[in-house]
């Protein structure tokens, strides 16, 4: 249904499911007054600020090079992750604070089931959300969809463990469990802000692309580079959307310029069908830059 769907239209869903999700637990909360539900709500207000900033992120993203960016603004989308990734490790330190003071309070736990049953339909709806943008962040390459929706699949074992806590507490009267439990949510808060940032991070530094591209690059190159004896020094890098490729060709030093320039031709056309987000780079070497590896084109 979502496939059609532009990674800007998915951002846009993105702020709306957020809001829908942050009024839930809200009031899940306040129907309660349960530090975990408070927890589990704090960390969706995340959510929103993340999904306005992927936003914006997307949109800049997809602009065309120009003379001030002339390989794009593809790792716009990083920077959103990144920023994500520190709003979830503001909202742990909140929920740690807020965690730690609920041990002292005396409480009841008679909450009733309003509240928790609330609670459930927000992880339900997060949870279909995070399924699309996951799907989605891979088929666009979109490195601030994916980072939503890993974001929000913890969120759903986080509204899980509380509700199941909290179910728990119920039947037995641990009222210990309720700030414990948001205790142990900050833990996983913090894990996920730091993956986030970290795979981001990542993310800027010019990452490889995986194995299997790379594969696919160097199998494409060995068919459709007939007539060169070499092609070496292949690198590769990610950003965002983008797929960069560079490497060196060597040819025959009597062939012409428009034969090795037609070889390069045929090797781009075939790599740009194969990946339609790459951005090819070839450098055309005589023989006596032949390295003592290489890929050999048939």
């Amino acid at each position: 249904m979502f496939q059609r769907f532009s990674a800007t239209q998915l951002a846009t869903g993105s702020i709306l499911i957020a809001l829908a999700v942050t009024g839930l637990k809200v009031a899940a909360w306040m129907l309660t007054g349960s530090v975990a539900l408070l927890s589990d709500a704090l960390e969706s207000f995340v959510n929103i600020g993340g999904a306005v900033i992927a936003w914006f992120a997307v949109r800049y993203a997809q602009r065309p090079a120009d003379d001030g960016h002339p390989y794009g603004h593809h790792k716009a989308e990083y920077f959103s992750a990144v920023a994500e990734g520190i709003m979830i490790v503001i909202a742990a330190v909140v929920i740690l604070h807020e965690a730690v003071n609920a041990f002292g309070r005396a409480a009841v736990a008679d909450w009733g089931t309003a509240g928790l049953l609330v609670n459930a339909l927000a992880m339900v709806l997060n949870l279909a959300w995070a399924r699309v943008l996951l799907a989605a962040g891979g088929r666009l390459k979109s490195p601030a969809l994916s980072a939503g929706g890993r974001h929000l699949m913890s969120d759903v074992w986080t509204s899980a463990g509380v509700l199941a806590g909290l179910v728990l507490a119920l039947a037995s009267g641990w009222t210990v469990l309720d700030p414990l439990l948001a205790l142990l949510v900050a833990v996983n808060i913090l894990r996920e802000g730091w993956l986030v940032i970290a795979s981001s991070v990542n993310g800027l530094m010019d990452t490889a692309a995986p194995e299997a591209e790379r594969r696919k690059i160097e199998e494409i190159i060995h068919r459709m580079g007939s007539g060169a004896l070499q092609v070496h020094d292949l690198k590769t890098r990610r950003a965002g959307q983008a797929l960069f490729i560079e490497f060196h060709m060597v040819v025959d030093g009597a062939m012409t310029v428009r034969a090795s320039h037609g070889i390069c031709d045929l090797i781009e056309i075939a790599l740009r069908d194969a990946l339609p987000e790459a951005q090819v780079v070839i450098h055309v070497e005589p023989e006596h830059k032949l390295e003592p590896a290489g890929i050999k084109p048939r």
